[in-house]
């Protein structure tokens, strides 16, 4: 296996590093949040980073992109670079990672035209309708209703664990609009304006003492019948799109490899009685098992672009990603608070806390990330089902008496 970048590609990584080195001051010192919109500042950055073709590079400039070949080394050089300079490497979130690939493929001229532009760079915010009380791991049993009444829909019922709802502009979600179609049939892609009448926005406080997740209540909400993606009752089939999109961001190799460097440096610094934390064999030997578990990550990351380039499917490879990511980024932060003693638990402006508490909403973050996006149980129902071929998981059987 050869993995030495040709020298044109080379060229390129040092195009992007001299790049970080000359803009080190416009940097701006936070990416996208889920507590605050974009600033003037961070459109800014977004604009010259699509500009230079290491954000939004196979985006057609029509709808606001670089307009550039798709070139997956240079995309993985990207990432790399901006994560080894902490650098704000483009806005991601329900916007410019999820809504934006899925309009390009299934979305009409005009809905690509009004909607990804402004995904892109950060100015309208996107949050994700999916998951209702009642309906999360079993997501095509949603009860989210949308009546046609004229040239609108009427939309009544709830959604739950809205990531960024209370900031965001637009949302795109599932709904009923064939209630007498079977489950998976039934359901349409809607773009739904966050300002409008009838809609309320409740946050929901996690264990991070941040309020990242809402509920959201529709009451006879209007939305017009153009905003339907695809066509009506094609919505479960769109809706899986924007899902695999998800599952390839919160997957992200590049991310795991950052995470590991801050891990390192940590474990350097950090000293008891006079002896740095990777001095000790107990931490030293946790950190060389995450240091292998991230480099599997990052050369199936390789295995991953390979098929990208030769145009071939990844198959099962390709689902293992978000399971494995999830779950590895939690231990990196569980070693990191161990490492520092009594003092890694504590958080929220402490005079000892370390890292301003990062490692301590990382390690929540991500608990809540082997949730989000698909459980990790069910992430392996998909990948023994879908990917090995083994049969479905059977089905309750029915209470006696048909109570």
């Amino acid at each position: 296996m050869d993995l030495e970048y040709s020298p044109e590609y080379q060229r390129f990584r040092d195009e992007v590093r001299a790049f970080l080195a000359d803009e080190v001051e416009r940097i701006p010192k936070r990416g996208l949040s889920e507590t605050e919109r974009p600033g003037p500042a961070e459109i800014a950055w977004q604009r010259t980073l699509i500009d230079r073709g290491y954000a939004s590079r196979t985006i057609p400039r029509v709808y606001g992109g670089h307009g550039g070949e798709a070139d997956p080394l240079k995309s993985a050089i990207v990432s790399e670079e901006f994560a080894a300079a902490k650098a704000p490497s483009g806005f991601g979130g329900s916007g410019a990672s999820m809504l934006a690939p899925t309009l390009l493929e299934h979305g009409s001229e005009e809905q690509k035209r009004r909607y990804i532009p402004p995904a892109l760079t950060g100015e309208e915010v996107w949050c994700q309708g999916y998951s209702e009380p009642g309906s999360g791991s079993d997501l095509a049993s949603l009860q989210t209703a949308a009546v046609e009444d004229g040239d609108d829909f009427v939309v009544n019922g709830q959604k739950i664990w809205t990531s960024a709802a209370h900031l965001a502009h637009m949302m795109f979600a599932l709904v009923r609009t064939e209630p007498d179609a079977p489950k998976h049939e039934g359901i349409s892609y809607l773009l739904i304006p966050m300002d409008a009448a009838g809609l309320e926005v409740r946050p929901l406080t996690t264990m991070t003492g941040e309020a990242l997740f809402n509920e959201v209540f529709f009451t006879d909400v209007r939305v017009p019948r153009s905003n339907v993606v695809g066509a009506r009752g094609e919505g479960w089939r769109i809706g899986n799109t924007t899902l695999r999109h998800e599952r390839n961001m919160l997957g992200s190799a590049s991310y795991t490899e950052a995470l590991m460097t801050r891990l390192q440096r940590l474990l350097d610094s950090e000293t008891s009685d006079g002896i740095p934390a990777m001095g000790r064999p107990v931490f030293r030997d946790r950190f060389v098992k995450l240091q292998a578990r991230a480099w599997t990550m990052k050369y199936h990351a390789m295995r991953l672009l390979t098929c990208t380039l030769r145009g071939e499917s990844p198959g099962v490879a390709g689902l293992v990603v978000k399971l494995q990511g999830c779950q590895l980024n939690h231990d990196i932060a569980a070693l990191a608070i161990d490492a520092m003693g009594e003092l890694g638990p504590l958080y929220y402006g402490s005079r000892y806390e370390r890292s301003h508490g990062a490692w301590q909403r990382e390690h929540m973050l991500s608990l809540g990330l082997i949730i989000g996006g698909g459980t990790a149980q069910i992430q392996k129902n998909i990948i023994a089902e879908r990917g090995l071929g083994m049969p479905r998981e059977p089905k309750p059987a029915a209470p006696a008496g048909g109570v």
